[in-house]
């Protein structure tokens, strides 16, 4: 690290203008040879890929391809002669529109279910093809064919591309950036000083979102793994920069020049930084093994991302102190004393460590109380995915969402498909089976079979009583294929498959929730060998997993009871509740695992230095608390400003998603760091660092944040 920072030093220039040129020329390649984006939740295996499967080789289209539905709806009813000339228009502008789709009028005899009794709602459905990967236009035309209707008919669009393409409002990333600039500017009280932690947030944003694009022509990435990448880079950016900005202003403060302040700065905080940024990377690229394209591509984007921005704080980073020398006060906005040991700010810190430590049993009984309540809704979590149905009632998507569960019931929106190949079976086979589907209790409408040309393959659309995100229709699905099916073929050599988009759903969430458990313990097992290789202790790496394991439960508990539940739903502008995103859980648990083990090494490091000095536990954890306290709040608050701006969004799952990591990183950064930790380590005293003979002789040394060697003078 010595020597890395004394090259970035004396080359400075050459190291800046390397950074400027990497950023762009990653930029340019993306936009000219980058892939599209695409949201595949197909998983190899399962009976909802089976079912396609088995479509596939009849030759059928049935629910191929991308259905967009044009909702209508006349208070006079659509069969008058006003309102019918005004839909036979618009079919004629949508053929005119997409003329490579298949276009189905209500007044057709192929679409005579899409009209209600009453004849005053319907649909045009709009099949697109799924060799069209590019549905922007469409998307954007459709908008716009909508807004040439008004009067008495009422037009809505509604399908995936249309979900997808209403994502608006205000650009999260600036907020949080805006956020954490004024954070940065309290804590440092200089522009200059603030600006260097801001630029490695913004060059790893950058570089991120160039890697997504880049990668996405080799692997499938899903259309928000761009801006989780830009979420996680920002926030891990500042957070790596601030850790030594500080250490390289108090050594400024402590007399040493500022190419020896910079240089000891990344030989102790810059060590923690490569071990925080090496451990995000890790427990990314370990959902890689979990062997789905959908999770895959958001792992390596957020891996790539983590790992340009830890480079650049590596090196960019003492690259421009060496730029800005001991100006880097300069443009302050108050006066401040600052010392080598943290300054003012330390006071408050250790009054606070030592009234913890007064009385350690009742703040560990209340923090651990907080934390066991906050995790409560996690008994209740469900996993599925969001649709239009989650959208605000200000987009088109969920008003057509709305109007066709109205006009034709909740399931029309998440219809089911079966798959049938009847082999050798008799022509009653799919009669039968269509009656014993219309039978089942949850089950609203069977459409009549659809048979294969070449004989090899039969469709049945099954209409649910109740919506896509709702468990009863889960647990339709389940019945359908353990029971109802099954009976219905016994015997005749046919097989049959339930498939579609909702069963799809169904199928990944069930694929995400076996493996979660198996996850989690591999994540929180690394955890605990790698605390135990660097600070010698088994109890206090066995407490930091389960720790962290509330923590974790906290803010997975909380997510559950806003975006499940529905509490807050209207504040935050949800639309409405949904199930918990089913790829979400891991994702969070791989970053969260990351951030929470940068805040455990920091803390602990300097505990663990301060007890091999004294051999004062108590001593160690106000001292190790109280140098520590005042970076790990400005840390927790720029990411809290930053991953809690998403929330801001439009997208419900950047919003669950940068919900959940601000919580989480708010519970570990208070509740965590700042009364449980203390607490627990004063009960156990020594014992925290207990360690078997045969265990310290087995496991590696790893030592993160140590003081630097004595530093030659940098030109």
């Amino acid at each position: 690290m010595e020597r890395i920072a004394r090259a970035c030093l004396r080359h400075r220039r050459t190291v800046l203008a390397g950074w400027v040129a990497a950023v762009i020329g990653l930029s340019v390649l993306a936009g000219a040879f980058g892939g599209e984006a695409e949201d595949d939740y197909a998983l190899p295996g399962s009976e909802s890929q089976r079912a396609i499967e088995i479509l596939d080789r009849g030759g059928l289209s049935y629910g191929g391809g991308t259905q967009v539905q044009v909702v209508l709806q006349h208070d006079e009813g659509l069969d008058s002669p006003e309102a019918r000339s005004a839909v036979d228009g618009l079919v004629a502008d949508v053929e005119a529109l997409v003329p490579d789709a298949r276009v189905v009028s209500p007044w057709s005899a192929e679409g005579a279910d899409q009209l209600t009794a009453d004849g005053r709602l319907g649909f045009v459905a709009v099949e697109v093809p799924e060799e069209r990967e590019d549905l922007a236009p469409l998307q954007e035309d459709l908008g716009e064919l909508r807004d040439r209707y008004d009067g008495g008919l009422t037009v809505e669009v509604g399908g995936l591309p249309v979900e997808s393409g209403t994502e608006s409002g205000p650009p999260a990333e600036l907020i949080g950036i805006v956020a954490a600039m004024v954070i940065l500017l309290f804590a440092f009280g200089s522009v200059l000083a603030m600006g260097l932690p801001i630029l490695i947030g913004l060059v790893g944003a950058a570089s991120g979102v160039a890697v997504v694009g880049l990668g996405s022509r080799w692997v499938e990435m899903p259309t928000f793994a761009a801006p989780v990448s830009a979420m996680i880079a920002i926030g891990v950016g500042i957070d790596y920069a601030l850790l030594v900005v500080t250490r390289h202003r108090e050594g400024l403060a402590s007399g040493l020049s500022p190419a020896r302040s910079a240089v000891l700065a990344q030989a102790t905080a810059g060590r923690s930084v490569l071990f925080a940024g090496v451990t995000v990377v890790i427990a990314s690229l370990g959902l890689v093994l979990m062997d789905l394209k959908f999770i895959t591509g958001v792992a390596l984007g957020i891996a790539g991302a983590v790992l340009i921005t830890m480079a650049a704080a590596l090196t960019l980073l003492p690259a421009m102190l060496g730029v800005v020398g001991p100006r880097i006060d300069r443009f302050s906005v108050h006066r401040r004393r600052t010392g080598a040991g943290g300054g003012d700010d330390d006071g408050p810190a250790r009054r606070w460590s030592r009234q913890v430590q007064r009385h350690p049993l009742p703040w560990a009984l209340a923090s651990t109380a907080v934390l066991v309540v906050l995790t409560i809704p996690v008994l209740d979590i469900r996993l599925g995915f969001s649709d239009a149905g989650t959208s605000p009632t200000s987009h088109t998507d969920r008003r057509a969402y709305d109007l066709l569960a109205d006009g034709f019931g909740a399931g029309t929106n998440g219809p089911l498909v079966v798959a049938v190949d009847p082999g050798r079976a008799d022509d009653g086979l799919l009669d039968g089976l269509a009656d014993d589907l219309a039978s089942t209790p949850g089950v609203a409408e069977v459409s009549p079979p659809v048979v294969a040309e070449n004989g090899e393959a039969a469709a049945l659309r099954v209409v649910p009583t109740t919506g896509p995100q709702a468990q009863a229709t889960t647990d339709l699905v389940h019945r359908l294929r353990e029971d109802v099916i099954p009976a219905s073929i016994e015997g005749s050599g046919a097989q049959a498959a339930v498939g579609g988009t909702t069963a799809a759903a169904v199928d990944f969430a069930d694929y995400n929730a076996d493996r979660l458990p198996v996850f989690l313990a591999v994540v929180l097992g690394l955890a605990m060998v790698l605390l135990m290789a660097v600070f010698r202790g088994v109890v206090v790496a066995v407490k930091a997993v389960v720790v962290n394991l509330l923590s974790l439960g906290a803010a997975f508990g909380a997510t559950v009871a806003v975006f499940q539940w529905g509490w807050g739903v209207d504040l935050l502008d949800l639309g409405a509740s949904a199930p918990f995103e089913a790829w979400a859980p891991m994702m969070l648990i791989a970053i969260t695992f990351g951030l929470s083990m940068d805040y455990e090494v920091f803390l602990l490091s300097r505990i663990r230095e301060e007890y091999d000095r004294t051999g004062d536990n108590a001593a160690a954890v106000a001292e190790g608390l109280a140098r520590t306290a005042r970076v790990i709040t400005a840390a927790a608050a720029i990411m809290v400003c930053v991953f809690g701006s998403f929330v801001l969004g439009s997208t419900r799952e950047l919003q669950l998603f940068g919900f959940a990591l601000a919580f989480a990183v708010l519970v570990d950064a208070t509740v965590v760091r700042m009364v449980l930790v203390p607490a627990t380590m004063e009960l156990l005293g020594d014992r925290n660092w207990w360690l078997p003979r045969w265990l310290d002789r087995s496991l590696p040394r790893l030592r993160i944040e140590r003081p630097a060697p004595a530093v030659e003078e940098v030109p």
